[in-house]
């Protein structure tokens, strides 16, 4: 029978109160698991490690795998680049794609900020979008182009550009998704990281496909200086996140479906979540002469919308925080104001001041990052996931809390 802090026991089935702050931390009484206690401060309590469980290799052979994908990629996506652009406007196309690149992707680190995925795993999300998603495209364009009307050239290129374009781009990017929700299951917990994931996954994808439209208009245009200008005004400055809030939809389906771990969840999310993602990667390419009308009354409000949905999904992910530490610090490992310093973002800002004036800022960042992964490690536990796994996880950032404090407080 399980024990609270004071050596009495629980009831089954038991849930702390607050324990279900929002709807992002929902928790099935049947999975609750109370926090170990800290023998420190529970001296009545006994400690012992578990055995650890049979661990996998994580996600190496997935990025190993995925770079040895993109690196074959790269054989069928640098010629077709280099066939439609030219040297010169490769060049051009592929430094004026890192501007859109750096604000997609500094949006993904500011989203990302609260609870960091891998470095590993953003990459492999990169060079998935940027490569393997759109050989895949090539490969999947002319089976479209065989069912496109032929009636006239317009016609041909319409269907192209609204009916193949949406689904085989969507699939193609989305499908590293599901890749990611399979074989990196521990780091996909729910909407945010799907967003994260799926918004890295679409600036690869957006870069490659911004070289090839900056490129081709220095390499084909009659008046290459005004063209590239254009082209560069719609797709760099209008509409850099087009493709993020595309295939984010997708990852934001996907990753609700990570908060109750099922394979089967994983896959009926990939398909459910390409459906709205090809209904406004559609929208988007079916504009027209009102291109502009439709894009202040129609974009714009989605873009806005999707910001507002991030920034609630974000402060969601911080009350989860805030509410797992405090079940820690009931079981004696943090006290009240270390919680409200370590889970919520004016307490952050104001130890990362105080650390900084003291010299100990990487130090805090450390002790913030640490209590963090063992907040969303025990709401995996809570979900039901790979429990055993995660409960050994779960006591190895416990014993790295008391170092991490100390080298703040040195």
């Amino acid at each position: 029978m399980t024990m609270n802090p004071h050596g009495q026991p629980y009831p089954r089935p038991y849930v702390e109160p607050g324990a279900n702050p929002t709807w992002m931390g929902r928790v099935q009484p049947a999975n609750y698991q109370h926090a170990p206690g800290n023998p420190a401060s529970l001296p009545q309590q006994t400690w012992a490690m578990p055995p650890a469980p049979k661990r996998s290799m994580g996600t190496l052979p997935l990025v190993i795998g995925g770079g040895i994908l993109a690196l074959a990629s790269l054989l069928l996506v640098l010629p077709f680049l280099l066939g439609n652009t030219g040297i010169t406007g490769f060049v051009i196309g592929f430094v004026a794609s890192l501007i859109p690149l750096t604000v997609v992707l500094l949006t993904v680190r500011l989203i990302d900020r609260w609870e960091p995925e891998p470095k590993r795993l953003l990459w492999f999300a990169f060079t998935w979008g940027a490569a393997v998603s759109i050989a895949g495209t090539l490969l999947i364009q002319p089976l479209f182009a065989l069912a496109a009307p032929t009636s006239s050239e317009e016609a041909f290129t319409y269907f192209m550009a609204t009916v193949q374009a949406p689904i085989v781009e969507e699939f193609t990017k989305s499908l590293g998704l599901l890749v990611l929700i399979l074989a990196a299951r521990k780091y996909f917990d729910g909407p945010v990281d799907g967003i994260v994931f799926a918004f890295t996954i679409a600036a690869g994808f957006a870069f490659t496909e911004n070289i090839l439209y900056f490129g081709r208009e220095i390499a084909s245009s009659t008046d290459p200086g005004t063209d590239f200008v254009r082209i560069f005004i719609l797709r760099g400055l209008m509409s850099p996140f087009a493709h993020a809030v595309f295939t984010g939809t997708t990852g934001l389906i996907m990753g609700f479906a990570a908060r109750r771990w099922h394979p089967g969840y994983a896959v009926l999310a990939f398909f459910v979540g390409l459906l709205p993602a090809m209904f406004l990667h559609n929208r988007w390419n079916s504009m027209g002469q009102d291109f502009l009308v439709e894009y202040f009354v129609v974009q714009v409000p989605i873009f806005l919308t999707a910001t507002v949905g991030i920034i609630l999904l974000r402060v969601a992910e911080g009350k989860l925080t805030r509410q797992r530490l405090l079940e820690y610090a009931r079981a004696g490992w943090f006290t009240p104001a270390e919680v409200e310093m370590l889970g919520t973002s004016r307490g952050r800002r104001q130890a990362l001041r105080w650390a900084s004036s003291r010299g100990r800022t990487a130090q805090m960042r450390n002790f913030i990052k640490g209590a963090t992964a063992l907040a969303f490690t025990r709401q995996r536990i809570l979900s039901g996931r790979d429990v055993p796994v995660h409960q050994h996880d779960e006591l190895e950032h416990l014993r790295a809390i008391p170092a991490l404090r100390a080298a703040v407080l040195q």
